[in-house]
């Protein structure tokens, strides 16, 4: 029995390592394929920029490079959004150089260039061998299904080795496909591992100028939060000012009428006391309604959690609700998500038309990640004077980032990542 055991150990460690590799392969091949569109834009830059260099041996180009050094910087931008999406935090340069002369003394642009030069080469290689090997599997395992409808001597497997004219020779390209596809799940892992190091190091600013980036983009971000602030308490001062205050003044009046209505026409007072009455549970009601804008009680009573059931539960529209965050948040930070959620949820029945609206909520690692779709007419512009930039608001003044597409036609995503500490 002894000696059995390291072997009963080994097969227990294969079986827990196979799901964990089979695990790894779909988010892989999704790293790979993001990768493959990001290659392909840093190819046609790539053979952009080489036009620009040999126009600039007759003059030409000098005048063309700041532009194309701006849409590799756009691009470059494109794969950053990617590689952030997809849980990695890091902080990205500004805005590109206006002129050469800034250009060649900036470091970010020499290293955005070389990651243009390997990700548009060995970077879209890797990417295609990548999204082929699961392909040419699956086209080789299928032949036995349909290679007969074909004429004889048309079928090959991808590396037309033979022709498929027989079961026996159609079963060796299932063979062959099976080989493909363990092959990509393979490598796959490793190529996507290779791709998003290499970004990692090149995409984010160059560390000699990450202080001073930093130091300006926490002053932002400070300034930001305190227009924040001064808008909330706004906000905040007109709902009591035109809603509750009003209500209340109601109130003090139909109580001066019913005192007076007492003294002189007792009949009438019953009457004039329910109005009063009336008023006064609106005034609450009103109350009620500003204290949860400015912090829901259910956040503290049922957490995160419970607190977007709650809006799923109650939204006009069907709402897919899916969260996985254990443990608690910084209160600022659910706080933000909620109200994240909820502005998501008014747009879409209010505005965008939608019929069901999904959102996503995630920690990963230090971060809240919420994502909300939906499926209305699109065409949704913060820049309008929307709740939106209320919201953008509060995810900047918490050092978080919102990103939100909304092409005409639709669909509508919210995307926003907030750090909330381990």
């Amino acid at each position: 029995m002894p000696r059995q055991a390291p072997q009963d150990e080994a097969q227990q460690g294969m079986r827990g390592r196979l799901p964990r590799a089979a695990g790894d392969v779909l988010p892989s091949l999704e790293e790979v394929a993001g990768a493959f569109v990001t290659a392909l834009l840093a190819f046609a830059v790539f053979c952009w920029l080489g036009v620009v260099l040999a126009l600039s041996l007759v003059g030409v180009g000098l005048l063309l490079a700041p532009r194309a050094l701006r849409t590799v910087h756009a691009v470059a931008d494109r794969e950053r959004v990617r590689l952030r999406r997809s849980g990695r935090s890091f902080l990205g340069p500004g805005d590109p150089p206006r002129d050469l002369r800034e250009a060649r003394h900036d470091p970010d642009v020499r290293r955005e260039l070389r990651w243009l030069v390997g990700h548009a080469t060995g970077g879209l290689l890797l990417a295609a061998l990548g999204l082929l090997l699961p392909i040419s599997g699956l086209r080789d395992i299928s032949v036995p299904l349909w290679w007969r409808v074909f004429p004889k001597g048309e079928v090959t497997p991808t590396l037309s080795l033979w022709v498929v004219g027989s079961w026996g020779s159609a079963f060796a390209a299932l063979l062959l496909g099976v080989g493909w596809i363990a092959l990509g799940a393979w490598l796959t892992p490793r190529m996507a591992r290779w791709l998003v190091r290499r970004g990692l190091r090149l995409l984010p600013i160059d560390p000699s100028s990450d202080l001073t980036l930093r130091v300006a983009q926490l002053s932002a971000t400070r300034a930001a939060a305190l227009d924040a602030h001064a808008t909330e308490l706004r906000r905040i001062e007109r709902a009591l000012h035109d809603g509750t205050q009003n209500r209340l003044v109601a109130v003090t009046v139909l109580l001066g009428a019913a005192r007076r209505a007492a003294e002189r026409n007792p009949a009438a007072a019953p009457e004039i006391l329910e109005r009063a009455q009336l008023a006064a549970e609106e005034a609450l009601a009103e109350l009620r309604s500003v204290v949860r804008s400015i912090l829901p009680p259910v956040l503290a009573d049922r957490g995160l959690t419970g607190a977007l059931r709650g809006l799923a539960a109650t939204s006009p529209i069907r709402c897919d609700l899916r969260v996985d965050v254990p443990g608690r948040c910084a209160a600022a930070v659910e706080a933000t998500a909620y109200f994240a959620v909820a502005e998501a949820l008014t747009n879409g029945s209010r505005h965008s038309g939608a019929t069901s609206i999904d959102v996503e909520v995630q920690r990963r690692g230090d971060d809240l990640h919420l994502r909300v779709t939906d499926d209305g007419k699109g065409g949704a512009d913060e820049s309008r004077g929307s709740g939106l930039l209320g919201i953008r608001r509060r995810v900047e003044a918490l050092d978080g980032t919102l990103t939100m597409t909304s092409p005409v036609g639709g669909p509508t995503t919210l995307e926003v990542q907030l750090p909330c500490g381990s």
